[in-house]
């Protein structure tokens, strides 16, 4: 069964960008090589901070759209209510190599069902 993640990544300094994508462990490393030319690259958006998953690709797509559309204070509030300290999520599995391990990251903070989507 296909897995979908919507995602939010973090620069160093706060700056946050959110996605969708069916491959979160090359999606992160996209980030972290600098190969996604634009906002992510221009700010050093390379620390995955959130992540939810779901089998629902509509899901997926529907909750980003509802997060995209909080102001940035609510988004913040989402981060920290399952990583609170702002932890890269992906450090112990996304490192320079191109072939990252498999994607089973331990839960972190409280973990929530949220419809179709589950929080990690």
């Amino acid at each position: 069964m296909k897995q979908y993640y919507v995602y939010i990544m973090s620069s160093h300094r706060g700056v946050v960008y959110l996605g969708v994508t069916s491959d979160l462990i090359r999606r992160v490393y996209t980030y972290r090589e600098g190969r996604e030319n634009g906002f992510t690259k221009k700010y050093n958006v390379t620390k995955l901070v959130y992540y939810e998953t779901t089998s629902d690709v509509h899901s997926a797509l529907a909750r980003e759209k509802q997060i995209k559309g909080w102001v940035r204070k609510k988004k913040l509030e989402l981060i920290e209510s399952m990583n609170p300290s702002w932890v890269d999520l992906a450090s112990s599995w996304v490192d320079s190599t191109p072939s990252p391990p498999d994607p089973s990251p331990p839960a972190q903070g409280d973990n929530k069902n949220l419809g179709p989507l589950t929080k990690v």
